[in-house]
């Protein structure tokens, strides 16, 4: 059963089995709405009061009563403010998620920068956040755009203990990311020409680790901003990698294998197909 907005879903029978499921069964269209079963409200975070971390805005599930919610940071690209990832705050958090989006300390950081304050704004979540009781400090992944994608792939090397990354239309001067330890999903722009799939989206992809629980989604004649503002294929994706690997969620398997093929909106999609435990 789904509660309204003003309410809270109801736990499914099945969260005995895994503790960390919250919400109802998935579906395509729930994995797909602009929102899903949870209410949601949000906490700003003034700039210069989160050590290592500049202005930000948490975005949280209201409902108590089935226990903590894993999290997730998101970081902006060069010369971005929070604005540009901002609506995965709602997005997300709806599907039973804390999420806090940053905005960065300066718009010109590089990625390595980028990871620290993604890192940060993560320790400032589970430590010392309004919201701290109601986030598993065990339960983390962070996302990016662009550098911020790129300082994604940096804080899973930074911190391997992250439950789940996903570097959206990711830039970095790095390419070998061959001891990474945390499942990451890389969101590419077919058109991209600010980071070129093939040179960064793709080769990153490469260089995971063959036993790393990883996907590559390839948009269609989508260019660098594509991840910038709300796409269902982006949002359904994202869900079910953060549900599968910072949840544990095995329900959501079936929106990410088997892969899906080339349409109007998918120009590549390569994986691993996840694991299940």
């Amino acid at each position: 059963m789904i509660a309204t907005l003003a309410g809270a879903a109801v736990p499914s029978a099945a969260a005995a089995a895994n503790p960390y499921e919250r919400g109802p069964a998935p579906t395509r269209q729930s994995v797909e709405a602009p929102r899903g079963p949870f209410a949601t409200k949000t906490i700003a975070v003034p700039a210069g009061s989160v050590p290592g971390v500049a202005a930000g805005t948490i975005y949280y599930p209201t409902d108590t009563s089935q226990g903590t919610f894993g999290a997730v940071a998101i970081a902006p690209g060069f010369t971005e403010g929070q604005w540009a990832i901002s609506w995965y705050g709602e997005r997300l958090a709806s599907q039973g998620f804390v999420v806090y989006t940053i905005d960065t300390l300066t718009p010109l950081d590089f990625p390595d920068a980028r990871a620290d304050q993604l890192l940060a704004a993560l320790d400032y979540l589970t430590k010392s956040s309004a919201v701290k009781d109601r986030v598993d400090a065990t339960r983390l992944g962070v996302m990016g755009h662009s550098m911020g994608g790129g300082g994604s792939l940096s804080a899973s090397l930074k911190r391997p203990q992250l439950q789940a990354a996903i570097p959206l239309a990711p830039w970095h001067l790095t390419q070998d990311w061959s001891s990474d330890q945390v499942p990451t999903l890389i969101i590419g722009a077919e058109s991209d020409f600010i980071a070129p799939v093939g040179a960064h989206a793709e080769p990153f992809y490469g260089k995971l680790p063959a036993s790393l629980d990883k996907a590559y989604l390839e948009m269609k004649g989508a260019d660098h901003f594509v991840t910038n503002s709300p796409n269902t294929v982006i949002a359904k994706f994202a869900i079910s990698w953060l549900k599968r690997f910072i949840d544990n969620d095995t329900r959501y398997e079936q929106f990410l294998c088997p892969p899906p093929k080339p349409d109007n909106t998918i120009s590549e999609y390569r994986d691993t197909c996840p694991h299940s435990s």
